[in-house]
């Protein structure tokens, strides 16, 4: 549950107390100033915005206050009597580390306010002040708050669930993949897993590694497809040197280079039936001969394929072999197409945002609702990759903090215009339910759903009532 921010005003030495407005999701602020005037002017200005609030005329009654129930936001006067407004801003930055602080300051100690956003101060507000920028700079700073508790509940939420690093997903389909990983990555048997192309076929077979006991040994990866049956002999196998014109050197083949690790093979369905002959004498001998050589090299590798063929059809055609599917398909692991897993498209949206913003210096914060839902609504036929490359361009291409419907691929926009071309006309209200159950479908939490649609809690939840869209778990307490 989160707790709210408060405004506090001191008058003397009593403390006068403002509580209004439910979209201030019950967050405390306080304001700490020697004038009576400011202290009432921003009473009245934030307990309409939802905040408690509460004054100081000085810092001993504040930090009294302060002790008995932590405030989530501080306006702080630098010119104050006794303990001044940086020494303040100091010990709440060493002492209150999600709380923010905004400076009051007059037009002389402008240079001191930026010397205290140095120290950790959110913001500064210099007097005579505007009432408009008042309200901003507290509705920001309560944003700022707010986003960082949800991280942090959904780093926990992330945390009880079974994870893996880099490979993203709290959808029960993921779930269930993820715990297959982690059990048979303990056993050291060979792994199939079947997955259309970009749902992320190396990286299981990574993470099946990096998790067995073979962790510090070779990881080595190759795609079948597309090779002719010399070059993948060569490739798997290695040569000797004058086995074959042109090899003036004796050659390691990758499943030597891999001893004692592990091999994936990506598309093993494309692999011909004579070089299959041959793969299954290695599974099954643990031994291989370089082309041209005549010395048996024995050989201990775990083996993972991946296919997206779907290979006992393979088999009833003539094109796979029967003995080297069981050889292989000790233990299958089917991976989920996004669009069966569309609950981890706005976790993969963040995740991918991230990403793009360290390799291209860029600070998108966040993708705008429309921009989402068109997402949402797409049926990805390249699945996570194919995401992750739509996310990438509109990372490059935004100009502001959002990624926008003109910054996803022109496709996607006329998918979106095509979409709604068949809904019909429809008001506003079925608009904005059709919209807000969406949202909360593909979040599955109050908190990101608040983000997405940006509105508080307690709107979301009085759309829900009026819509009738109540989930069992959700509620502005979450």
């Amino acid at each position: 549950m989160f707790l709210g921010a408060a405004c506090f005003f001191l008058f003397g030495d009593e403390v006068s107390v403002f509580r209004n407005g439910e979209d201030g999701m019950g967050m405390r602020l306080a304001v700490i100033d020697d004038e009576v005037t400011v202290c009432r002017r921003l009473s009245t200005l934030l307990q309409k915005e939802g905040f408690e609030v509460e004054t100081f005329p000085s810092a001993p009654p504040f930090w009294n206050r302060m002790q008995q129930h932590a405030f989530d936001i501080v306006f702080i006067d630098l010119n104050l009597p006794g303990m001044n407004g940086m020494q303040i801003l100091s010990r709440l930055r060493a002492d209150y580390e999600d709380l923010e602080a905004i400076i009051i300051t007059g037009n002389s100690t402008i240079e001191s306010a930026v010397e205290a956003m140095k120290i950790g101060a959110f913001h500064y507000i210099s007097k005579p002040f505007r009432l408009h920028d008042v309200r901003s700079l507290a509705k920001s700073a309560r944003e700022k708050i707010l986003l960082r508790r949800e991280n942090k509940s959904l780093r926990a939420a992330l945390a009880g669930n079974d994870f893996i690093p880099e490979f993203i997903g709290a959808s029960p389909r993921m779930q269930t993949a993820f715990a297959t990983i982690k059990k048979v990555a303990a056993v050291d048997c060979n792994v199939l897993l079947q997955a259309e192309t970009g749902t992320g076929k190396e990286m299981a077979a990574r993470a099946i590694h990096q998790l067995s006991p073979r962790k510090d040994l070779p990881f080595v990866s190759f795609n079948c497809g597309g090779f002719t049956e010399d070059l993948i002999c060569t490739e798997l196998f290695g040569h000797e040197k004058g086995s074959f014109t042109g090899a003036t050197t004796t050659k390691i083949g990758l499943l030597e280079a891999a001893n004692g690790g592990t091999v994936f093979l990506d598309e093993i369905g494309e692999m011909q039936l004579s070089m299959q002959v041959r793969l299954l004498r290695v599974i099954q001998e643990k031994i291989i001969l370089r082309v041209g050589g005549t010395q048996p090299i024995e050989l201990d590798v775990r083996i993972i394929a991946a296919t997206n063929k779907d290979l006992k059809k393979a088999m009833e055609k003539g094109e796979f072999r029967e003995d080297l599917f069981y050889r292989l398909n000790v233990v299958a692991i089917n991976l989920p197409r996004l669009e069966e897993k569309r609950d981890d498209i706005p976790l993969l949206v963040n995740h991918f945002i991230t990403k793009f913003n360290r390799a291209f210096g860029k600070a998108v914060k966040r993708i705008s609702p429309d921009a989402l839902s068109i997402l949402m609504g797409y049926n990805f036929p390249g699945n996570v990759r194919e995401l992750e490359n739509i996310v990438q361009r509109a990372v490059a291409l935004a100009d502001s903090e959002a990624i926008e419907v003109h910054d996803l691929p022109p496709d996607l926009q006329e998918f979106e215009f095509s979409g709604m071309k068949g809904q019909g006309l429809l008001t506003l209200e079925e608009m904005e339910k059709q919209h807000i159950a969406r949202v909360l479908m593909s979040t599955k939490n109050i908190g990101i759903a608040c983000n997405i649609l940006n509105i508080p809690r307690t709107t979301l939840w009085r759309r829900m009532q009026k819509y009738n869209l109540g989930h069992k778990g959700f509620g502005p307490e979450e």
